[in-house]
């Protein structure tokens, strides 16, 4: 069978064009041929006759990739024509179009699920195909050709041919060219609904036209068209955001289950709303205590946390008196106010080693099993030795293992076998993550069944204990601790303690570890948060010594000479800008009635009033140790005064190159600073602005490009980033042009010249919400500053007189309304925040509320709904309540 491809895109000189054929996720180049730069053609022979081929185009230079075409959705031709022996493909340039969320599984599977399927085989002499894209139609509405002649209905709807959905919003039909009669074909694309008594939906623009070649027998001509276009309004979806441990239910074992999960995919859908947002839920399991409890610290981005498994959906233990009392023990914890963490986690591992030894062997010997292993191996071996190793040794410090100090991948063969001794010694964490994989995928089946939309996340870090790192170490940098910069959440920055990413290591192999970890999440999620998007143009990097975030940097980034540092008119002192500026009135104004005590114990004299650090004392980890567990307050006070010391620095050195510098974050807030002359003041700012603002923008583009591309495009999930903090320029360019929905915080505008973001401003690739996971509640924030509410109260609701305290249901139902009316295409609010507008039903404290304080590293995550699912779900004011809201809304 003959092939010709034919595109057209116009090249530079030097450059060509690839035809990329995707095959069992092999990919075969073939270059194309060209006479003017612009029309470029391929022939082959292709032996299989009822074969289906996917491809892309791409655009090298010198044997380099520059450019590829959207590769989410590659080009697809069914080779079906029974009496096919030539094919003359005409195709279109595919960039990542504006509307590339109508192709996300959440819009095409979820919201806008129709049946799809194949082109159906053909046997007319000569064919014409044509192939159009309509992203726009919705649920039962389908596609159709309608024109001039009698074979295309002669402009009459009820004639009109139907398509073939044959890939995701792309339709195709087959037509006999005989019976087409002219060589001037003049048609339209019609949307009908499957009530045939709706008026058929004409699309938009001039009459199409083709004029047909002169074909031969065994021909086949495919046209790929312009996309079709319909005036069909853009659609907005209500959520909500609940973390799994957070949720409920009157079965509940004291924590959150995937069993819960699908009882609250019942109260989204009951209340009108279609997307339900959780935090990670990734195994965060290195000391079995309530530390563990930080959902972003995971040890696996694959293994799902043996916390959320559902007892319910298992076998029952054989055992009566067993089966009594941990009946007992949920009824005990599942009325507990909060999580106890490790009660819940002990009982319910006990639970799956107790099922494990009376059901594994059968539920480990089905078809079921054998193809989730098979599915999951490559990282699903390394995890359960690594679990097994971790609770043999009593540490997650693989470090401190006296064997196993990293992954062999030799010894997978025989954990893969299930004859063999080290199969059975880790087995268990086979089962374990069995089951959780099975629950969680039925309850994304039960979920896109209601058209609602699963929105999971992903963090950007992972614990530096973790199996990933034991695994794949030359993935990461040990040297370093990833974190933020100062923000609102924390003066001082924040310090995550994950290693940061070896992304030259990463980028050799195409981000393969990445993709596999998008893919992994797409068997569960329809969409997905982005944790920290920042951390892809640039991650804060924090020395392995320093506790605070102060003293990092960003990297990668361009450090500053220190000549490039003068020519901004700063003298530059690497001893006086690069240690830290000690001196007797800083030391008296910190330490006050304590500073002899502070320079006699902690510091050495330098000259005159100048002074050092002590050895002993010179890193801010160095001083923790010494400090140990103290929890008196006074002591507090000195050890974060030391801290503040170490770090009273104007430049930190790279991490990378000892002869480059950057300026220190938030300098000018510290005593080095203030010590500068007025000229050198101005001549920091100068320097200060361009480095953070300016200088490094298209750098951490030019980063930023190399790998989001390949995650994104890796999997149809709709992809919303978090991009919040210390935002530079490139993120946005980023962001719109990978089609990634940004994140619109009301009370955290991006734009630094207002204090409340106008929701009216919002853009469409959005989500809009007024707290997430690490702010406070909205109830917590019309409480936390008088002053700010009452500008709010009438600025942005534009209400006269002094603002009630506490928030009112009334007042907190306006609030609501207002964000679900942006323009914003999801609108997700906390749970919280819903039931915030019901007085008699909301939690009477509302600190209790919190889910995180980001800046207390060692914060207990622990909140829990105060009432059942089950009884929010009979609450027919409430429901009606919200019901109303997102009907209103146009949601």
């Amino acid at each position: 069978m003959n092939l010709n491809f034919n595109v057209d895109y116009q090249t530079k000189f030097g450059e060509e064009i690839i035809l990329n054929v995707v095959c069992d996720n092999v990919v075969k180049k073939y270059r194309m041929n060209t006479v003017d730069g612009m029309r470029w053609t391929h022939h082959c022979v292709h032996a299989d006759e009822h074969a289906m081929l996917q491809y892309f185009y791409s655009v090298e230079y010198d044997g380099t990739t520059e450019k590829n075409e959207w590769t989410t959705m590659p080009h697809r031709v069914e080779l079906n024509a029974k009496r096919g022996t030539t094919y003359y493909i005409y195709d279109r340039w595919s960039d990542i179009p504006e509307d590339s969320y109508l192709y996300s599984s959440a819009l095409a599977d979820c919201i806008n699920r129709r049946d799809r399927g194949a082109l159906l085989d053909t046997d007319f002499a000569q064919t014409v195909r044509v192939v159009v894209r309509a992203p726009q139609l919705r649920a039962g509405e389908r596609l159709a050709i309608i024109g001039d002649n009698e074979s295309l209905g002669k402009w009459t709807a009820k004639k009109a041919i139907k398509l073939t959905e044959h890939n995701v919003n792309e339709w195709a039909v087959d037509l006999d060219r005989r019976a087409l009669g002219d060589n001037h074909l003049e048609f339209k694309f019609v949307a009908l609904d499957s009530d045939g008594d709706v008026t058929p939906l004409w699309e938009c623009g001039l009459n199409r036209s083709i004029d047909l070649p002169d074909m031969r027998d065994g021909d086949v001509v495919v046209y790929h068209l312009d996309q079709a276009f319909f005036p069909i309004y853009n659609e907005k979806l209500a959520g909500t955001l609940v973390p799994v441990f957070s949720l409920r239910s009157k079965s509940s074992f004291g924590v959150g289950d995937f069993g819960d999960l699908r009882k609250m995919v019942d109260y989204v859908e009951r209340s009108g709303q279609h997307v339900l947002q959780i935090l990670p839920i990734n195994d965060t399991t290195t000391t079995h205590t309530w530390t563990d409890s930080y959902p972003y610290s995971c040890i696996s981005v694959f293994a799902l946390h043996p916390q959320y498994v559902d007892l319910n959906q298992l076998p029952q233990l054989k055992d009566g008196k067993t089966r009594s009392d941990y009946a007992a023990l949920r009824e005990q914890l599942n009325q507990l106010p909060q999580i106890d963490y490790e009660r819940v986690n002990n009982a319910k591992i006990e639970y799956l080693r107790l099922l494990y030894a009376q059901e594994g062997k059968s539920m480990m010997g089905t078809a079921e099993f054998r193809d989730f292993f098979t599915d999951t191996e490559q990282w699903l071996v390394p995890y359960a030795q690594y679990s097994t190793l971790r609770d043999l040794y009593g540490t997650a410090d693989f470090s401190k293992w006296p064997d196993h100090n990293t992954w062999d991948e030799a010894e997978r063969k025989a954990l893969s076998n299930p004859r063999k001794k080290e199969y059975k010694d880790v087995a268990f964490w086979y089962f374990v993550q069995y089951v959780l994989s099975a629950q969680l995928k039925q309850v994304h089946t039960y979920a896109l069944e209601r058209h609602v939309v699963l929105k999971g996340d992903i963090p950007i870090g992972v614990s530096r204990y973790g199996c990933d790192v034991w695994m794949e170490p030359k993935y990461f940098n040990l040297n370093g601790q990833a974190g933020a910069p100062p923000d609102a959440f924390s003066v001082n920055g924040q310090n995550w303690g994950f290693p940061t990413y070896n992304w030259t290591e990463m980028l050799k192999d195409g981000c393969q570890w990445w993709v596999r970890r998008f893919q992994n999440m797409a068997k569960y999620f329809d969409a997905y948060r982005i944790d920290h998007v920042l951390g892809f143009f640039r991650i804060w990097q924090i020395p392995i010594n320093a506790v605070h975030g102060l003293l990092g940097h960003f990297q990668p980034a361009l450090g500053m000479s220190r000549e490039e540092i003068e020519g901004y008119g700063l003298r530059f002192d690497e001893r006086q800008f690069c240690d830290p500026f000690i001196a007797d009135w800083i030391i008296d104004r910190m330490f006050g009635e304590r500073a002899a005590e502070v320079k006699d114990k902690y510091l050495v004299h330098q000259h005159d009033d100048i002074w050092a650090m002590k050895p002993e004392y010179d890193t801010q980890r160095k001083v923790r140790e010494a400090f140990g567990d103290v929890t008196d307050e006074r002591e507090l006070n000195l050890r974060d005064g030391l801290y503040a010391l170490i770090s009273n620095v104007l430049f930190v050195r790279d991490s990378n190159d000892k002869n480059k510098f950057h300026p220190r974050i938030s300098a000018q807030f510290d005593f080095t600073y203030e010590a500068l002359y007025d000229h050198d003041k101005a001549a920091f700012n100068r320097l200060y602005n361009d480095y953070y603002y300016r200088r490094n923008n298209h750098f951490w583009y030019s980063e930023a490009m190399k790998k989001l591309p390949r995650l994104v495009e890796s999997t149809r999930m709709l992809v919303c980033a978090e991009d919040l903090g210390m935002v530079p320029d490139c993120v946005s360019w980023v962001i719109e042009q990978l089609r990634i929905l940004s994140l619109e915080i009301q009370s955290m505008p991006k734009d630094p010249h207002v204090r409340f973001g106008h929701l009216s401003r919002n853009p469409y690739r959005s989500v809009c919400t007024f707290s997430t996971h690490d702010m406070a509640t909205l109830r917590q924030w019309w409480d936390e500053d008088y002053e700010r509410t009452q500008d709010y109260y009438n600025s942005m609701l534009y209400r006269g007189g002094p603002a009630p305290h506490p928030l009112p249901g009334w007042l907190a139902r306006d609030i609501v309304a207002r964000q679900l009316a942006s323009p914003s295409m999801l609108c997700v609010l906390s749970l919280q925040d819903w039931l915030a507008v019901d007085e008699g039903l909301r939690l009477q404290d509302a600190d209790a509320e919190r889910i995180n304080i980001p800046a207390n590293p060692r914060h207990y995550w622990r909140y829990r709904m105060h009432l059942n699912i089950e009884d929010l779900m009979a609450n027919e004011g409430f429901m009606a309540n919200v019901k109303e809201l997102v009907a209103q809304s146009g949601r």
